[in-house]
């Protein structure tokens, strides 16, 4: 194994050195090769940008598992949290509707796990947005950021899913986190590419075909899923043809440019009352 297995509770990820996006994305993504079922995803500080997921996604088709919600402010961000379990139940009832696609389902990977309940929860920098908000003081910050974590277990221990955490920096604002975690990887950036350790994990090399060390860019996460894409038995695909609706680019394993949509990613649930997301 060269990544980490994620279990149920609070992992937090701290990434030495950077935000660590295409480490947090692969550990997303190879999650869900293993495990049925959906990714809900609130992101804060641009962690789940559709670039950076095509690059590395061994499969765009993996791509439409992710469902993200965008806090720009500290309530938004609180109100997304707060709104999950709607959100979930939503997702729920709209996959067991579809009788079609259940049929066309492949035979689950993880006999533990649903292809209609949430798989993983992710929320990176779950700190940004109460330490930066002008409106908060420091002891209210500190008590809506202690609301949100407590949701986070319950939604953990409720779904008996894991729920991937990091956060922007190490010091007492952050110390809540740390406390509240059921697990701790912590990513160090070495020569040869990051170096996860955790309580059971401990990246020791970086492979490839010749035997020879691979230094670890996104080129290399890409590969990396896709081997485990194969050995789960899901294709490989490449991104399809573009449609007209374009918000950005990006570029193929063929290093090919091409447009990018807001298609693969099920972006930015919106509930009543709650500022828009």
């Amino acid at each position: 194994m060269l990544l980490p297995q994620l279990d149920d509770g609070i992992t937090l990820l701290d990434v030495e050195g950077g935000r660590g996006v295409p480490i947090l994305q692969s550990l997303v993504l190879d999650h869900l090769l293993l495990h049925d079922g959906p990714a809900f995803w609130v992101d804060a500080n641009g962690h789940a940008t559709t670039t950076t997921l095509a690059q590395i996604a061994p499969s765009q088709r993996l791509l439409n598992r992710i469902h993200v919600a965008r806090g720009f402010t500290v309530y938004q961000h609180y109100g997304a949290i707060c709104d999950l379990p709607t959100v979930v139940n939503k997702a729920i009832q709209s996959s067991t509707a579809d009788s079609g696609a259940a049929g066309r389902r492949a035979p689950s990977r993880d006999e533990g796990t649903s292809p209609h309940t949430p798989a993983l929860i992710v929320a990176p920098a779950v700190d940004a947005q109460y330490r930066v908000d002008d409106t908060l003081g420091e002891t209210h910050a500190k008590t809506l950021q202690a609301r949100t974590l407590a949701r986070l277990a319950t939604y953990a221990e409720g779904y008996d899913i894991p729920v991937l955490v990091t956060r922007n920096e190490r010091n007492e604002f952050t110390e809540s986190i740390a406390t509240v975690a059921d697990h701790h990887l912590e990513c160090e950036q070495t020569r040869m590419g990051p170096r996860v350790v955790g309580e059971d994990f401990e990246t020791l090399v970086y492979p490839v075909d010749d035997g020879a060390y691979y230094q670890t860019t996104f080129a290399y996460w890409r590969q990396l899923l896709a081997a485990r894409a194969t050995q789960v038995g899901v294709e490989p695909t490449t991104p399809s043809t573009p449609t007209p609706e374009g918000v950005g680019t990006g570029v193929t394993a063929d290093d090919e440019t091409v447009a990018t949509t807001a298609d693969p990613l099920l972006d930015a649930w919106t509930a009543t009352g709650t500022g828009g997301r």
